[in-house]
């Protein structure tokens, strides 16, 4: 068995707009292998969620098309799925916990029920057995009380409640892949890191690999063994999480690790990176950071840096990634 559980390759995404198709993907490649978590980082645009949506099957139609790749989950390639091939692999290989459980549950459903339905559809079970295995599935999340809250209907939930009850959902079939885009922003400091352990803990009992979407570091570092840092929508840095943190080797993140508020922030202006992402109907010639980039060159300018082997286990696609990853005061300078 390939020691990869997912294999995206070369994957490209176009949206429809009166100014011509735009890119919002362009030629990513990335993998992730049984049992890992892998972390997505990245600023809001930088293509984390189209990424997720389009290895999902479920990218907003007619508007959004996988213009050119590969999505190879266990070999088998979702983009060239059947609808009806794709629906029996979504929920029971592969799932997702959306950033939103509010809009993502059925407001006029009670919960077991919209739990139950996954047993239904992809088991066969009766409807008995399937809310019986819903209400498992609810105390499993660390849910009070599940017998009587599976009556109860999504905004009767705290934000918590409703995330674990997304996250029950989404793991009701036992998927080997979970993918969690931004699970805890809209949650508070106490129930994020309640959310955060319980994925951990699910995730360890069940053999699970996770792709974790999310532009905050702190959370990346407490859940992700590698991550993959994503800027306008391509892959510019991939490293084990520890070693990211420690010494980044492209400058965008650099600049989101310099941005992380610490101790020798206190009574200062926090560090930021200049400037904006690039819209996706001008996007710079060259590399696609280099206007808000200290380290740029002409040659940056000018030509698109490739993906190359960085410091050992690492990738980059940087044409000064050395100068960068080698700096003493790396941390110093965004």
């Amino acid at each position: 068995m390939s020691s990869n559980l997912l294999e995206v390759r070369g994957l490209s995404v176009q949206f429809r707009s009166a100014e011509g198709p735009l890119t919002a993907i362009d030629d990513l490649s990335f993998t992730i292998g049984h049992g890992q978590a892998l972390a997505v980082l990245g600023e809001s645009g930088s293509g984390k969620s189209v990424t997720a949506k389009a290895i999902m099957g479920i990218l907003p139609q007619p508007a959004a098309k996988v213009t050119a790749g590969q999505v190879l989950l266990e070999g088998e390639d979702l983009l060239a799925l059947t609808p009806k091939r794709l629906r029996a692999v979504r929920g029971a290989k592969i799932a997702m916990v959306f950033q939103d459980a509010l809009t993502s549950l059925n407001p006029v459903v009670p919960v077991g029920a919209q739990i139950a339905e996954m047993y239904r559809i992809h088991r066969g079970d009766n409807r008995r057995d399937a809310q019986a295995k819903a209400v498992e599935m609810m105390r499993a999340v660390r849910i009070p009380d599940a017998r009587n809250r599976a009556a109860d209907y999504p905004f009767q939930f705290s934000g918590g409640m409703r995330q674990r009850v997304m996250i029950a959902m989404a793991l009701a079939l036992d998927p080997q892949l979970l993918i969690a885009d931004e699970p805890t922003t809209a949650l508070d400091v106490t129930v994020q890191a309640q959310i955060l352990d319980l994925l951990q803990e699910l995730r360890s009992e069940r053999g699970m690999a996770l792709m974790l979407i999310t532009h905050d570091l702190g959370v990346a570092s407490q859940v992700a063994d590698e991550a993959l840092v994503m800027y306008a929508g391509s892959a510019v840095e991939r490293a084990p999480m520890a070693e990211l943190m420690q010494r980044p080797s492209h400058p965008y993140t650099l600049g989101l690790l310099s941005s992380v508020p610490g101790p020798e922030h206190r009574a200062k202006d926090l560090p930021t990176i200049p400037g904006l992402p690039p819209l996706l109907s001008n996007r710079p010639t060259g590399c696609s950071f280099h206007p808000r980039c200290s380290f740029a060159t002409d040659l940056c300018r000018q030509t698109r840096p490739a993906v190359v082997a960085g410091l050992p286990g690492r990738e980059v696609a940087c044409h000064h990634w050395e100068e960068v990853a080698h700096r003493d005061d790396a941390t110093a300078r965004a």
